[in-house]
């Protein structure tokens, strides 16, 4: 309980409030300015609630530590590797008593006797050279061939499209064929496809290629690039070269020749890459064509392969041995049908012919031809000797990758000739089949093998070093005996050779290692198949 006193008003100073006081509070009247007496007065208790705890609560601050992390690490021991082992004890066995010895008085004496001859004839061995590069060969091989893949493009097929040609790019790894149309009819509109496969991907579909490319003409022959993987080129029916890179789905054209004065008049049988053509962009591709013209071409720019050289085929140029008996008058054109180039010479080339001799053709040629074809570039006569004919057209011709001098022709009398460059008559002819022979390869890695491509429909296998009359192996390739119309090795994998047919399937044999290992001294045996030339 708390007693307050009413406050002390002081009026006016003077001396009267001085006096007031001094009486003692007995003055006047009571007035605004004078109040009365003191008194006490008791109020109602107050309460002040206390704020420290509030203004405390409100500044206070939570904090906390926290020790260096300990660092930790796991390790794994592992015990030493142990192992087991049994024994098992036999009961011993006795020795055998020692055998008792011959009791043969001559034996000593008789090998007195030869012991010097048969030193003797040890030691003449041992310098004699006779058997330098044999191998001992324990097991027989085996002369088999297996159909690894059957290939085919369902809306080319649909069409009754041959199998023209077919190609092995740089890798080994990827095979391509061509769709056109060889026997009897105008082709010239129809469309066709050129097709990829990639047998080294995953999930191979043999009626699905990787690649297909549509062609404005009947496709009639390809070559894949020498160096770059992806790049390939075909010749056409109307007479045109093209360049395609696989690897560009959306626009595969690279180049094209166009259809001008410089390109064939006639379908193009074959095209080739020179050997130099993998120096970068400035590759060389070579045209064959039956209008008797071998032309040189080379990438431009704008889309566009340019005629950087042109040769002719006359028939009035040819060597004698290559003539009529009656020329016609005028110019005579020969039309080309097979270009093989030489592994050993990149000038030389072979050349088979409709009138059916195979022709050695140089590059370097400098005479010019009598010709009047329509040509941007001078046009060289480019035949520098003449071999003795086949019987009908030749369809192939293949250089030996293992002798300079030697190679094969197939054509329409169904024989392979073996030539030597040395002289016209061939050093062997071979009868194959009663119908055309439309290709012949030399293996990549067998000297005296090749393959030869029938139209009774089989693929024939020759081992020279086993026979020169019969095929090691003759295997079939289409059922109904329809032609087989082109065949390559693979030089990446020599164990595989594929062949196109007129049912427009392309089939993938698998050769055993007796077509794709040499056997002993068999470059020897070739150089003595091309020393005949001498006899």
């Amino acid at each position: 309980m708390a007693t307050l006193s009413q406050p002390l008003l002081f009026g006016q100073a003077g001396s009267g409030s001085a006096g007031a006081l001094a009486t003692d509070g007995a003055a006047s009247a009571e007035g605004p300015w004078r109040p009365g007496p003191l008194q006490d007065e008791t109020l109602g208790v107050a309460s002040v609630p206390s704020q420290w705890r509030g203004i405390q609560g409100v500044r206070g601050e939570t904090k906390s530590c926290q020790t260096t992390s300990i660092a930790t690490a796991e390790a794994g021991t592992q015990a030493r590797k142990c192992t087991d082992a049994q024994v098992q004890t036999e009961a011993p066995v006795p020795p055998a008593p020692p055998a008792p010895r011959p009791d043969a008085p001559g034996l000593l004496a008789f090998l007195r006797r030869v012991e010097p001859a048969v030193t003797r004839e040890l030691s003449r061995n041992w310098q004699s050279h006779a058997f330098d590069g044999f191998e001992v060969t324990w097991t027989e091989p085996q002369q088999t061939v297996t159909c690894l893949h059957t290939l085919g493009y369902p809306p080319a097929q649909e069409q009754g499209l041959h199998v023209t040609s077919v190609s092995w790019n740089a890798t080994g790894s990827v095979l391509a064929c061509a769709y056109g149309r060889l026997d009897d009819g105008d082709w010239s509109t129809l469309r066709s496809y050129v097709c990829a496969w990639n047998l080294d991907r995953r999930g191979l579909h043999p009626r699905q290629p990787w690649a297909v490319v549509e062609v404005p003409s009947a496709t009639m022959c390809l070559a894949f690039h020498p160096t770059q993987p992806s790049q390939i080129a075909g010749g056409l029916y109307s007479g045109e070269v093209l360049l395609w890179d696989l690897g560009r789905p959306e626009d595969p054209l690279l180049w094209r020749t166009g259809l001008t004065e410089d390109s064939h008049a006639d379908p193009v049988c074959q095209v080739a890459w020179l050997p130099e053509a993998g120096r970068g962009p400035c590759s060389r591709l070579l045209s064959a064509a039956p209008d008797g013209k071998v032309l040189l071409w080379q990438g431009g720019g704008a889309g566009g392969l340019q005629l950087r050289e042109g040769f002719a085929l006359v028939l009035q140029q040819l060597p004698r041995s290559a003539r009529l008996k009656k020329p016609p008058r005028g110019e005579t054109e020969v039309g080309a049908t097979a270009v093989a180039l030489s592994s050993f010479d990149p000038s030389l080339f072979i050349l088979g012919t409709e009138g059916g001799f195979p022709l050695k053709c140089s590059l370097a040629a400098e005479e010019a031809a009598l010709a009047r074809m329509p040509s941007s570039v001078p046009l060289r006569a480019p035949v520098r000797f003449a071999f003795s004919p086949h019987g009908g057209p030749v369809y192939s011709v293949s250089c030996s990758p293992f002798h300079r001098n030697l190679f094969l022709s197939a054509g329409t009398d169904g024989h392979v000739h073996l030539y030597s460059m040395l002289q016209a008559q061939p050093l062997a002819s071979l009868r194959l089949s009663p119908q055309y022979l439309f290709a012949v390869r030399w293996s990549p890695v067998r000297p005296l093998v090749f393959a030869a491509a029938s139209g009774e429909g089989d693929v024939q296998l020759f081992d020279l070093q086993r026979s020169s009359q019969k095929p090691a192996v003759s295997v079939e390739q289409t059922q109904d005996g329809s032609p087989v119309y082109c065949l390559e090795f693979n030089s990446q994998q020599p164990q595989l050779l594929a062949a196109g047919d007129a049912q427009g399937a392309v089939k993938v044999w698998r050769l055993s290692s007796a077509f794709t290992e040499q056997g002993p001294r068999e470059t020897e045996d070739l150089d003595l198949l091309a020393a005949e030339v001498a006899t």
